[in-house]
């Protein structure tokens, strides 16, 4: 680009929006000749606002949060696009220290295991409902949002029916754990540091993972105005860049120290470094003085993580669909497809040499360990991509999914 172009970009105070952050501050933008303008945000709804009404050009946005404007689930819904992820994982569930102790009683496992802890809970859950005791509150941060998903797909897994058995409500991510401490919530589905910030406090116990529930899984993307991307297509490739270069950067285990810092920051994340630095070398402070280790915690770079799989917004709109957000149809189906534009991710990275998937979709849960895959540019690895309770996904057969999915009744 030959002159410098400005673009704003909205984030919350999160660890997953590394890549956009060091973007900004390590000068991978100004590399790419665009002065990015990053604006801290405090809730998910405005985010996606002020993307709609053009404060914003990109965002640090929910993964199925572009789908969801595009299908006409927002109130001031616009066409928004998804051209590059901002990594896998990142989330994990954290309950009340009452609640962990329920739990134990019904044999939950200490180690984060999703089978275990999930039956456990849905044990606990039968308790309270036999004893007449109220139904269990767990906080997501937008019914639009990953963590909705995955935390109700876990719960479903194990016996727990979330639209009868507990209840969900929206909180913001930087609430979570005090909320927790208050007794508002029972528990929550949150991307880091929020649930170690309720183990620090001593308010809460964290239980499993996204990394447990769905291995290798999207959580957040680069929301793009649709017509800010037609009208920029120059800009657009080169911000691309500038992540890709961030994301990099994020996955080299050498700034891991660097990288707590700069995130922590009353700027960015506003907490303590140490808060962010399990997620960051996978070792999980659960609550209870130990610390498990797991795979794939938060993935910035690696295993095409910055790729936006159609496969991913496929997953998602799915889960719409099975929780009765939007109705199956081949056009609703279509529009979640289109959503995800890795099009646009290979025509900014494809003189960089880099390794990129040749497929646009991949069948979901179908690696059982690291797999080398053809790609153009260099080798790439992706896998392991699991779901906990041995399902899988395939992007070609997406009704009769949601079919086996759907409630009975």
């Amino acid at each position: 680009m030959s002159r410098v172009c400005q673009i704003s970009a909205g984030f919350l105070p999160l660890l997953d929006s590394a890549v956009l952050v060091v973007a900004r501050e390590l000068g991978f933008a100004a590399g790419e000749g665009i002065d990015l303008h990053l604006t801290r945000e405090n809730s998910r709804a405005s985010i996606r606002d002020r993307l709609a009404v053009g404060h914003f050009n990109v965002a640090h946005m929910l993964a199925p949060m572009p789908i969801a404007c595009n299908l006409g689930l927002t109130p001031l819904a616009a066409r928004t696009i998804a051209p590059m992820a901002l990594g896998l994982g990142g989330n994990a569930v954290t309950v009340s220290r009452a609640l962990w102790q329920a739990m134990l009683a019904q044999g939950a496992s200490p180690n984060l295991d999703p089978r275990s802890t999930g039956e456990a809970l849905a044990a606990a859950v039968a308790h309270r409902k036999a004893v007449g005791e109220a139904p269990l509150r767990f906080g997501v941060v937008h019914p639009h949002s990953g963590h909705n998903y995955e935390l109700r797909y876990w719960l479903a897994a194990c016996g727990v029916d979330p639209e009868r058995d507990i209840e969900i409500v929206i909180v913001p991510p930087s609430f979570m754990a005090d909320a927790l401490g208050a007794r508002r919530i029972d528990g929550y589905c949150v991307g880091e540091p929020w649930n170690t910030a309720a183990v620090a406090k001593g308010v809460g116990r964290i239980v499993t993972t996204k990394a447990g529930i769905w291995r290798s899984s999207p959580e957040k993307v680069l929301g793009v105005a649709a017509e800010w991307a037609e009208e920029q297509p120059e800009a657009l490739s080169a911000l691309l860049r500038a992540l890709y270069h961030a994301a990099v950067w994020c996955g080299d285990s050498g700034n891991r120290g660097e990288l707590a810092e700069l995130m922590a920051r009353p700027t960015h994340v506003d907490c303590p470094a140490e808060w962010l630095k399990p997620a960051l070398a996978g070792l999980i402070r659960t609550g209870d003085g130990g610390e498990v280790s797991t795979a794939d915690f938060f993935v910035p770079q690696a295993k095409a993580a910055t790729f936006p799989w159609k496969s991913h917004a496929l997953w998602f709109y799915s889960q719409m669909a099975r929780w009765g957000q939007i109705e199956a149809t081949r056009a609703n189906e279509t529009i979640a497809r289109e959503t995800y534009r890795p099009d646009l991710y290979r025509q900014a990275l494809r003189d960089l040499g880099v390794a990129l998937p040749g497929a646009n979709a991949k069948v979901e849960g179908a690696l059982v360990t690291e797999t080398p895959v053809g790609s153009a540019g260099a080798s790439l690895v992706l896998g392991p991509d699991g779901f906990f309770d041995g399902a899988v996904f395939d992007p070609d057969h997406v009704e009769d999914y949601i079919r086996g999915q759907l409630p009975a009744g």
